[in-house]
This record gives C-alpha cells, sequence and structure tokens, in this order.
C-alpha cells in the first residue's frame, strides 16, 4: 500500500539508535504515521518538527507501521523556534493534532488552517492560535456559532456561550443559566474548556502543553 501526498510534520519521537516515530499530518489523508529510516543519525536533510513537504507512505499491509520517504520543502518551524512564546504555541497544535486527530482521516479544510496558522506564528502574530484552535474545534463537532442568540435569535446583547451547544445566548436568556455559560469573548480558556470535554469523550488527556497556554 502506498499513499502520496502533501503534509506538515507534526511529531518526532526516537524507535531506536538510528530510526524514529514520526507523524505527518497530511493534506489529503490526515495524519499518517510511520517510520523515518534513520532520522536520529541523518547529517543532512534532516526531518524536522514544522516543515512542510512532500510524503511517501509504504507499507505491505494497511495494517501495519509503514515507513515515510520525507521530502522537505519548506522549513517554517525553524523561523517560529526564533520565538519561544510562538514555538509553544506551534507546540500545542501539533500535540492536539496529534492526540485527538484519528489516522487517515480527511481534514483538509484544518490542514489549510494549519498551513496560514504557521506562517502567521512565524510573523510572530501568537494571536493566530486562537483562531487556529476554533476551526480545530469545528473540526471535530464543535462548531461556534456567534451570529446571534440560541435563545430568541436576536443579535443584540450577546454576551454569553453555551458550553451544550457552542451556541452564543443574550443576556437576557442568560440570566436563569448564566452559571453554567462561558462569558464572551471565545478567549483560550474557553476552548480550554471544550478541548477538555472532547477528550474526556476520547477517553484521552489533554496534552500539558495545551494546559499551559495562556
Amino acid at each position: 500500500m502506498k499513499i502520496e501526498s502533501s503534509g506538515i510534520l507534526v511529531s518526532i519521537k526516537p524507535f531506536n539508535e538510528r530510526d524514529a516515530v514520526g507523524r505527518v499530518f497530511t493534506r489529503d489523508n490526515g495524519v499518517l504515521v510511520g517510520m523515518l529510516r534513520g532520522a536520529v543519525v541523518a547529517k543532512k536533510n534532516i526531518p524536522l518538527i514544522g516543515q512542510v513537504g512532500l510524503v511517501s507512505w509504504n507499507a505491505r499491509l494497511d495494517s501495519q507501521l509503514g515507513v515515510f520517504h520525507w521530502d522537505s520543502e519548506k522549513n517554517i518551524g525553524a523561523q517560529i523556534m526564533q520565538n519561544p512564546k510562538a514555538l509553544m504555541f506551534m507546540n500545542a497544535a501539533f500535540d492536539l493534532i496529534s492526540t485527538l486527530l484519528p489516522e487517515r482521516e480527511s481534514y483538509e479544510s484544518l490542514y489549510e488552517s494549519t498551513l496560514i496558522f504557521l506562517e502567521q506564528l512565524a510573523l510572530g502574530n501568537v494571536g493566530a492560535y486562537l483562531d487556529w484552535e476554533i476551526s480545530l474545534l469545528r473540526e471535530l463537532g464543535y462548531a461556534l456559532d456567534l451570529s446571534k442568540c440560541s435563545g430568541c435569535g436576536g443579535c443584540e446583547n450577546l454576551e454569553y456561550l453555551s458550553p451544550r451547544t457552542g451556541r452564543a445566548v443574550c443576556a437576557t436568556c442568560a440570566e436563569p443559566y448564566i452559571a453554567k455559560l462561558y462569558k464572551l469573548p471565545v478567549d483560550l480558556n474557553t476552548t480550554l474548556r471544550f478541548l477538555e470535554g472532547v477528550c474526556l469523550q476520547q477517553g484521552t488527556q489533554l496534552p500539558l502543553m495545551r494546559k499551559i497556554l495562556k
């Protein structure tokens, strides 16, 4: 079996003295996991987290851990690593992708959002992370709708957000439920609560890097 696509290298973990297990978020096939032969000892063309390039994944059987051929075209991560705060946001995003996205399911819209997010991080715009996380939640089934009140349909005084529906609630409709609602505007604490719910549903732990973001 062979899969070819463009992708972002989001994780590398040593497997032995020479090889590493990589995780690539691809445009066409979502997350792929495979072996990067010689990655640990490579002297040139070194696979690095944050690289964007072309990937070929090969395995005899669909259920096997395949082998990557990775051809980096752009190293956005190298630019981001010069900014410690931007690096934290990149690592948090990559940890969430690795933790929450199932393998080999296409998330083309999120892939494009991730490329835009990385380009913004490289420019020092760490505020782009919140938009990226909202895009991730949308792909996971938690699309936030801030356009009108979920109770009355009005567009004025939208001050709260329902954790159950992800829809805005006006101040009047919110009165009986204020203790159960999230305060607008949406910030990293808001999306954190939704992500905690996703992790609970999936039976996994929220990545540590995401917990410490502010």
